[in-house]
């Protein structure tokens, strides 16, 4: 049985040179069919961030998402 949701090695990287700075850095899940997560830590974290590439509001840096095992 494969996974429903799949991310790996999502990175989201804000600003450019001597100023960027990871918000996201190398997340990979592996959600199957009918199994629930949260997201839990501090703010700043990248939670919310996080969320967004998933649902497609950001595009990430590097890595990639997988839905139902398609990109």
């Amino acid at each position: 049985m494969g996974y429903m949701l799949e991310t790996r090695g999502l990175t989201k990287r804000f600003g450019r040179g001597d100023q960027a700075q990871d918000a996201v850095a190398d997340v990979s899940l592996h959600i199957r069919e009918g199994e629930v997560y949260g997201l839990l830590g501090p703010n700043g974290a990248g939670k919310s961030t996080t969320l967004k590439m998933i649902c497609g509001m950001l595009r990430p840096t590097a890595g990639e998402i997988l839905f139902a095992g398609h990109a």
